[in-house]
């Protein structure tokens, strides 16, 4: 063998272990390379849950410090209605706006002389609940209906009047949640201007908007109470855009989803329910007549069960 065919075979060797040792190195490399993006995908993932649970813990402690406020001027999630001021209704003037329930008359009866009894004989003022919706078209044709004769009755004390607030139809305003924002608004207005609130809920269903609608938005809402005269405005402005009885408002309807007080385990299963005396109306929304003679009867069988007249003693000799 030639001295110059035994020197090619270390440097064909070394070129093999220059070769091996440059592919370790780019091995390492990459291998630093993959750790180093594992290890900063595992710190983005840390940081990013540390965010969210920064986020959520803040949420939850603000959700939690918010009391949740209960509205003024409400009887068993009702709003009684003290005032039909700031509405063309409150005169009563319409067909039926007068029909105000009278107590009937007492047979006479040829044994007795019955005693007059203010107690016995005054016909005591009809107890009218309302479960309304202001995205309910039901709601709105009850309302526009029997206005007058609601207004009328009121004024005259020949009725009481409360209206609660529901919240059915929060899902069909294209995510705006207007049922909602329009309860927790009225229940605004009964609690700083309860005297506008009949007002403020005869506009709200006399220019309600269209299912599936945005509806009106919380500024809206505020100013369509100040139209109705709310006193206060600022702080009721303030109540709405707030939305401070939203969380009341959702509660009651819940309530009102398993149990009307005051019946015999009647539920809310849609919009408006009315109740007369705790007996439920189910007639025409829109025909005052026929709502009027089911008042006037339910007033009358009232009467006839509580009345008793006190005969006169007859003197002894």
């Amino acid at each position: 063998m030639s001295s110059d065919e035994s020197d090619s075979v270390p440097a064909t060797s070394d070129r093999r272990e220059a070769v091996r040792e440059k592919a370790l190195q780019v091995q390492a490399k990459q291998s630093r390379a993959r750790l180093i993006r594992t290890a900063a995908i595992a710190a983005a993932i840390v940081a990013i849950v540390a965010v969210t649970a920064v986020v959520v813990t803040w949420t939850v402690g603000s959700a939690a410090s918010k009391p949740l406020l209960d509205p003024a001027n409400v009887n068993g999630d009702g709003i009684i209605v003290t005032s039909v001021t700031g509405t063309t209704l409150e005169d009563g003037s319409s067909e039926m706006g007068n029909a105000a329930p009278a107590a009937p008359t007492e047979p006479a009866t040829p044994t007795e002389t019955p005693t007059p009894d203010p107690s016995a004989t005054a016909q005591p003022a009809v107890d009218i609940r309302v479960y309304v919706d202001y995205l309910s078209p039901g709601s709105r044709d009850f309302q526009l209906a029997n206005a007058p004769q609601l207004s009328a009755w009121v004024t005259q004390g020949a009725a009481t009047l409360s209206y609660y607030p529901v919240a059915m139809l929060t899902s069909k305003s294209n995510g705006t949640k207007y049922s909602l924002r329009a309860a927790s608004a009225a229940a605004c207005v009964a609690t700083h201007s309860p005297d506008t609130f009949f007002a403020f809920t005869h506009t709200l269903l006399d220019q309600q908007p269209a299912v599936d609608s945005d509806g009106f938005s919380d500024e809206e809402l505020a100013t369509i109470a100040q139209a109705a005269g709310a006193s206060s405005p600022k702080v009721v402005r303030a109540c709405i855009e707030d939305e401070d009885f939203a969380s009341w408002a959702k509660s009651a309807t819940d309530r009102a989803l398993v149990s009307i007080p005051d019946t015999d385990g009647t539920a809310l299963t849609g919009t408006p329910m009315v109740l007369v005396n705790g007996t439920q109306y189910v007639g025409a929304l829109d025909d005052p007549a026929e709502f009027s003679q089911f008042v006037l009867t339910i007033a009358s069988d009232s009467y006839y069960r509580t009345a008793s007249p006190t005969p006169t003693p007859t003197p002894t000799p």
